[in-house]
Protein backbone atom coordinates (compact mmCIF):
# COMPACT_ATOMS: atom_id res chain seq x y z
CA UNK A 1 0.00 0.00 0.00
CA UNK A 2 2.89 2.03 0.94
CA UNK A 3 4.50 1.56 -2.63
CA UNK A 4 0.99 2.41 -4.44
CA UNK A 5 0.96 5.50 -2.48
CA UNK A 6 4.74 6.43 -3.18
CA UNK A 7 3.98 5.81 -7.17
CA UNK A 8 1.10 7.83 -6.95
CA UNK A 9 2.78 10.98 -5.67
CA UNK A 10 6.12 10.77 -8.12
CA UNK A 11 3.18 10.59 -10.95
CA UNK A 12 1.49 13.43 -9.33
CA UNK A 13 4.72 15.18 -9.42
CA UNK A 14 5.74 14.23 -13.18
CA UNK A 15 2.34 15.72 -14.26
CA UNK A 16 2.25 19.03 -12.50
CA UNK A 17 6.09 18.77 -14.10
CA UNK A 18 4.52 18.32 -17.68
CA UNK A 19 1.75 19.96 -17.81
CA UNK A 20 3.14 23.64 -19.17
CA UNK A 21 4.56 21.90 -21.81
CA UNK A 22 1.84 21.53 -23.99
CA UNK A 23 1.46 17.56 -23.65
CA UNK A 24 0.56 15.85 -21.26
CA UNK A 25 2.18 12.76 -19.36
CA UNK A 26 0.75 10.22 -21.26
CA UNK A 27 2.74 11.26 -24.67
CA UNK A 28 6.29 11.98 -22.08
CA UNK A 29 5.40 8.21 -20.82
CA UNK A 30 4.82 6.82 -24.70
CA UNK A 31 8.70 8.59 -25.34
CA UNK A 32 9.90 6.36 -22.16
CA UNK A 33 8.51 3.32 -23.30
CA UNK A 34 10.00 4.33 -26.96
CA UNK A 35 13.47 4.78 -25.88
CA UNK A 36 16.35 2.74 -25.91
CA UNK A 37 17.99 1.41 -22.86
CA UNK A 38 21.15 3.64 -22.48
CA UNK A 39 24.48 1.86 -22.32
CA UNK A 40 28.01 2.93 -21.35
CA UNK A 41 29.63 3.58 -24.70
CA UNK A 42 26.43 5.56 -25.62
CA UNK A 43 26.52 7.61 -22.55
CA UNK A 44 30.38 8.96 -23.08
CA UNK A 45 30.38 8.18 -26.57
CA UNK A 46 33.38 6.61 -26.70
CA UNK A 47 33.28 5.64 -30.39
CA UNK A 48 33.90 9.23 -30.95
CA UNK A 49 36.44 9.83 -28.05
CA UNK A 50 38.49 7.40 -29.43
CA UNK A 51 38.33 8.36 -33.08
CA UNK A 52 39.86 12.06 -32.29
CA UNK A 53 43.32 10.97 -32.17
CA UNK A 54 44.86 11.32 -35.71
CA UNK A 55 48.24 12.00 -35.91
CA UNK A 56 50.23 13.79 -38.32
CA UNK A 57 53.05 11.17 -39.01
CA UNK A 58 53.37 7.14 -38.66
CA UNK A 59 55.65 8.06 -35.17
CA UNK A 60 53.99 5.66 -32.78
CA UNK A 61 54.64 8.05 -29.79
CA UNK A 62 52.70 10.70 -31.60
CA UNK A 63 49.59 9.27 -30.36
CA UNK A 64 50.79 9.27 -26.71
CA UNK A 65 51.63 12.98 -27.14
CA UNK A 66 47.93 13.85 -29.05
CA UNK A 67 45.93 11.84 -25.99
CA UNK A 68 47.98 13.50 -22.56
CA UNK A 69 47.22 16.50 -24.65
CA UNK A 70 43.79 15.61 -24.72
CA UNK A 71 43.30 14.48 -21.58
CA UNK A 72 44.82 17.88 -20.31
CA UNK A 73 42.53 19.78 -21.54
CA UNK A 74 39.69 17.88 -20.22
CA UNK A 75 41.54 18.32 -16.87
CA UNK A 76 41.51 21.93 -17.75
CA UNK A 77 37.29 22.49 -18.29
CA UNK A 78 37.28 20.35 -14.99
CA UNK A 79 39.16 22.89 -13.12
CA UNK A 80 36.71 25.84 -14.96
CA UNK A 81 33.84 24.24 -13.98
CA UNK A 82 34.36 24.60 -10.25
CA UNK A 83 35.84 27.91 -11.02
CA UNK A 84 32.80 29.09 -12.65
CA UNK A 85 30.93 28.12 -9.86
CA UNK A 86 33.27 29.84 -7.42
CA UNK A 87 33.01 33.04 -9.51
CA UNK A 88 29.21 32.64 -9.42
CA UNK A 89 28.33 31.70 -5.53
CA UNK A 90 26.69 34.89 -3.84
CA UNK A 91 26.50 32.89 -0.46
CA UNK A 92 29.86 33.63 0.87
CA UNK A 93 29.77 30.15 2.37
CA UNK A 94 33.88 29.68 3.20
CA UNK A 95 32.65 25.62 3.67
CA UNK A 96 31.40 25.54 -0.69
CA UNK A 97 34.38 27.88 -1.32
CA UNK A 98 37.05 25.69 0.30
CA UNK A 99 35.45 22.05 -1.08
CA UNK A 100 35.55 23.81 -4.76
CA UNK A 101 39.44 24.78 -4.37
CA UNK A 102 39.98 21.35 -2.92
CA UNK A 103 38.49 20.08 -5.96
CA UNK A 104 40.33 21.91 -8.00
CA UNK A 105 43.80 21.22 -6.66
CA UNK A 106 43.00 17.37 -6.50
CA UNK A 107 42.52 17.88 -11.07
CA UNK A 108 45.71 19.35 -10.87
CA UNK A 109 47.22 16.59 -8.64
CA UNK A 110 46.55 14.35 -11.18
CA UNK A 111 47.84 16.38 -13.85
CA UNK A 112 51.34 16.73 -12.50
CA UNK A 113 51.75 13.35 -11.23
CA UNK A 114 50.68 12.34 -14.84
CA UNK A 115 53.27 14.34 -16.13
CA UNK A 116 56.21 11.56 -16.24
CA UNK A 117 54.05 10.08 -19.04
CA UNK A 118 55.45 13.52 -21.16
CA UNK A 119 58.83 13.24 -19.72
CA UNK A 120 59.97 9.79 -19.89
CA UNK A 121 57.10 8.11 -22.05
CA UNK A 122 58.21 8.91 -25.37
CA UNK A 123 61.26 8.52 -27.32
CA UNK A 124 63.12 11.69 -27.50
CA UNK A 125 64.56 10.62 -31.13
CA UNK A 126 60.73 9.98 -32.36
CA UNK A 127 59.35 13.42 -30.65
CA UNK A 128 61.84 15.44 -32.46
CA UNK A 129 61.21 14.29 -35.80
CA UNK A 130 57.06 14.14 -35.66
CA UNK A 131 56.92 17.27 -33.69
CA UNK A 132 58.37 19.30 -36.99
CA UNK A 133 54.83 18.09 -38.75
CA UNK A 134 53.65 20.15 -35.69
CA UNK A 135 54.39 23.60 -37.15
CA UNK A 136 52.82 25.91 -36.02
CA UNK A 137 51.01 24.36 -33.15
CA UNK A 138 52.00 24.51 -29.48
CA UNK A 139 50.37 23.74 -26.36
CA UNK A 140 51.40 27.41 -25.82
CA UNK A 141 47.78 27.80 -27.39
CA UNK A 142 45.72 26.20 -24.59
CA UNK A 143 43.01 28.58 -24.35
CA UNK A 144 41.42 26.69 -21.48
CA UNK A 145 44.72 27.61 -19.42
CA UNK A 146 44.19 31.17 -19.84
CA UNK A 147 40.83 31.01 -18.73
CA UNK A 148 41.75 29.09 -15.43
CA UNK A 149 44.35 32.25 -15.08
CA UNK A 150 41.55 34.89 -15.79
CA UNK A 151 39.12 33.07 -13.97
CA UNK A 152 40.96 33.47 -10.57
CA UNK A 153 43.24 36.39 -10.29
CA UNK A 154 42.39 40.18 -11.53
CA UNK A 155 44.59 40.86 -15.04
CA UNK A 156 46.82 43.17 -13.37
CA UNK A 157 48.30 40.25 -11.33
CA UNK A 158 49.06 38.58 -14.45
CA UNK A 159 50.92 41.40 -16.04
CA UNK A 160 54.66 40.75 -17.05
CA UNK A 161 56.85 41.27 -13.44
CA UNK A 162 58.69 43.58 -15.96
CA UNK A 163 56.01 46.19 -16.28
CA UNK A 164 53.68 45.16 -13.57
CA UNK A 165 54.50 48.20 -10.94
CA UNK A 166 52.85 49.96 -13.75
CA UNK A 167 49.23 48.86 -14.25
CA UNK A 168 46.81 48.16 -11.52
CA UNK A 169 43.57 47.83 -11.20
CA UNK A 170 42.43 50.86 -12.44
CA UNK A 171 43.60 49.97 -15.96
CA UNK A 172 41.43 49.18 -18.59
CA UNK A 173 40.57 45.22 -19.26
CA UNK A 174 41.85 45.91 -22.69
CA UNK A 175 45.25 47.66 -21.56
CA UNK A 176 46.02 45.16 -19.12
CA UNK A 177 45.19 42.19 -21.56
CA UNK A 178 47.94 44.30 -23.55
CA UNK A 179 50.48 43.37 -21.39
CA UNK A 180 49.93 39.76 -20.11
CA UNK A 181 52.90 38.14 -19.02
CA UNK A 182 52.51 34.74 -21.32
CA UNK A 183 53.02 36.89 -24.89
CA UNK A 184 56.64 37.49 -23.74
CA UNK A 185 56.77 34.12 -24.79
CA UNK A 186 55.60 33.79 -27.44
CA UNK A 187 58.09 35.42 -29.07
CA UNK A 188 60.57 34.72 -32.24
CA UNK A 189 64.45 34.40 -30.49
CA UNK A 190 65.76 36.27 -33.32
CA UNK A 191 63.77 39.25 -34.25
CA UNK A 192 61.36 39.55 -31.16
CA UNK A 193 58.64 39.97 -33.12
CA UNK A 194 55.04 38.06 -32.41
CA UNK A 195 55.23 34.51 -33.47
CA UNK A 196 52.60 32.74 -35.71
CA UNK A 197 51.67 30.54 -32.98
CA UNK A 198 50.63 34.03 -30.93
CA UNK A 199 49.30 35.79 -33.40
CA UNK A 200 46.66 32.78 -34.28
CA UNK A 201 46.17 32.59 -31.09
CA UNK A 202 44.97 35.91 -30.47
CA UNK A 203 43.30 36.03 -33.78
CA UNK A 204 41.33 33.20 -32.11
CA UNK A 205 40.79 33.89 -28.77
CA UNK A 206 41.34 37.40 -27.65
CA UNK A 207 37.80 38.07 -27.64
CA UNK A 208 36.57 35.84 -25.95
CA UNK A 209 39.14 36.39 -23.22
CA UNK A 210 38.75 40.29 -23.11
CA UNK A 211 34.63 38.83 -23.03
CA UNK A 212 35.57 36.27 -20.00
CA UNK A 213 37.96 39.05 -17.90
CA UNK A 214 34.93 41.82 -18.15
CA UNK A 215 32.72 39.63 -17.10
CA UNK A 216 34.87 37.97 -13.99
CA UNK A 217 35.84 41.69 -13.13
CA UNK A 218 35.37 42.25 -9.31
CA UNK A 219 34.29 38.68 -8.67
CA UNK A 220 37.34 36.65 -9.71
CA UNK A 221 38.58 33.72 -7.12
CA UNK A 222 40.51 36.17 -5.36
CA UNK A 223 38.38 39.08 -5.50
CA UNK A 224 35.77 36.60 -3.87
CA UNK A 225 38.22 35.52 -0.93
CA UNK A 226 39.07 39.18 -0.63
CA UNK A 227 35.11 39.84 -0.25
CA UNK A 228 34.61 37.68 2.58
CA UNK A 229 34.06 38.12 6.03
CA UNK A 230 37.29 38.23 8.36
CA UNK A 231 36.67 35.51 10.19
CA UNK A 232 36.00 33.17 6.76
CA UNK A 233 39.34 34.93 5.29
CA UNK A 234 41.23 33.39 8.57
CA UNK A 235 39.68 29.98 7.99
CA UNK A 236 42.65 27.88 8.17
CA UNK A 237 41.29 25.07 5.42
CA UNK A 238 40.66 27.98 2.91
CA UNK A 239 43.76 29.17 3.20
CA UNK A 240 45.43 26.55 2.75
CA UNK A 241 43.97 25.26 -0.01
CA UNK A 242 44.51 28.45 -2.19
CA UNK A 243 47.54 28.57 -1.20
CA UNK A 244 48.28 24.98 -2.49
CA UNK A 245 46.37 26.13 -5.52
CA UNK A 246 48.90 28.89 -6.43
CA UNK A 247 52.05 26.74 -5.88
CA UNK A 248 50.33 23.97 -8.00
CA UNK A 249 49.02 26.18 -11.06
CA UNK A 250 52.00 28.66 -10.89
CA UNK A 251 54.78 26.28 -9.68
CA UNK A 252 54.64 22.74 -10.02
CA UNK A 253 52.67 22.48 -13.07
CA UNK A 254 55.53 24.90 -14.77
CA UNK A 255 58.29 22.72 -13.27
CA UNK A 256 56.70 19.53 -15.04
CA UNK A 257 56.70 21.67 -17.86
CA UNK A 258 60.36 22.58 -17.82
CA UNK A 259 61.23 18.98 -17.29
CA UNK A 260 59.36 18.10 -20.19
CA UNK A 261 61.32 20.68 -22.57
CA UNK A 262 64.73 19.84 -20.65
CA UNK A 263 64.46 16.29 -21.39
CA UNK A 264 63.42 16.87 -25.31
CA UNK A 265 64.55 20.26 -26.29
CA UNK A 266 68.10 20.27 -24.43
CA UNK A 267 71.20 18.49 -26.36
CA UNK A 268 74.08 19.89 -24.52
CA UNK A 269 75.04 23.21 -25.34
CA UNK A 270 72.42 23.46 -27.88
CA UNK A 271 68.66 24.42 -27.27
CA UNK A 272 66.34 23.51 -29.73
CA UNK A 273 63.24 25.96 -30.48
CA UNK A 274 60.03 24.95 -29.31
CA UNK A 275 56.86 24.08 -32.17
CA UNK A 276 55.41 27.31 -32.07
CA UNK A 277 59.13 29.12 -31.56
CA UNK A 278 57.58 30.06 -27.98
CA UNK A 279 61.09 30.76 -25.85
CA UNK A 280 60.59 28.38 -23.37
CA UNK A 281 63.41 29.11 -21.16
CA UNK A 282 62.16 32.73 -20.56
CA UNK A 283 58.62 31.87 -20.80
CA UNK A 284 58.32 28.71 -18.13
CA UNK A 285 60.56 29.05 -15.29
CA UNK A 286 58.34 30.30 -12.16
CA UNK A 287 60.82 32.13 -10.85
CA UNK A 288 61.03 34.63 -14.00
CA UNK A 289 57.49 35.08 -14.33
CA UNK A 290 56.27 34.88 -10.40
CA UNK A 291 52.70 34.93 -11.53
CA UNK A 292 51.00 34.62 -7.91
CA UNK A 293 46.74 34.32 -7.82
CA UNK A 294 46.21 34.85 -4.69
CA UNK A 295 49.10 37.16 -2.84
CA UNK A 296 47.56 37.74 0.24
CA UNK A 297 47.81 33.88 1.50
CA UNK A 298 51.37 34.09 1.07
CA UNK A 299 54.20 35.39 3.17
CA UNK A 300 56.42 37.95 2.15
CA UNK A 301 59.00 35.08 2.19
CA UNK A 302 57.62 32.88 0.05
CA UNK A 303 56.39 35.70 -2.28
CA UNK A 304 60.40 36.67 -2.54
CA UNK A 305 61.42 32.88 -3.43
CA UNK A 306 58.30 32.32 -5.70
CA UNK A 307 59.59 29.01 -8.02
CA UNK A 308 63.28 29.33 -7.26
CA UNK A 309 63.25 25.60 -6.45
CA UNK A 310 62.99 24.89 -10.63
CA UNK A 311 66.53 24.58 -11.10
CA UNK A 312 66.68 21.67 -8.74
CA UNK A 313 63.87 20.13 -10.20
CA UNK A 314 65.06 19.75 -13.79
CA UNK A 315 67.08 17.47 -12.55
CA UNK A 316 64.83 15.85 -9.56
CA UNK A 317 61.56 16.40 -11.13
CA UNK A 318 60.05 13.51 -8.93
CA UNK A 319 60.78 16.21 -5.90
CA UNK A 320 57.51 18.28 -6.89
CA UNK A 321 55.22 17.74 -4.03
CA UNK A 322 51.48 18.36 -3.60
Amino acid sequence: MKDNEQLQSQLEKLEEKFKDSGQDMSSYLDGLLYQRYLTYWDYIHLDTLLSLQVPKTHFPDEEIFIMYHQITELYFKLILHEQKQIVDDKSQDVEFFTEKVNRINSYYKALISSFSIMIRGMEREQFLKYRMALLPASGFQSAQFRMIEIYATPLHNLVHPETRDQYGPDNSIEELYEQMYWKRGATDLATGEKTLTLKQFEYRYTPRFIRIANEVKGCTIYEKYQQLPADSKDNKALKEALRLLDVNANVNWNLMHMGSAHRYLNKGDKQIEATGGTNWKKYLPPSFQKIVFFPEVHTNEELNNWGKQWVDHIFNPEKINY
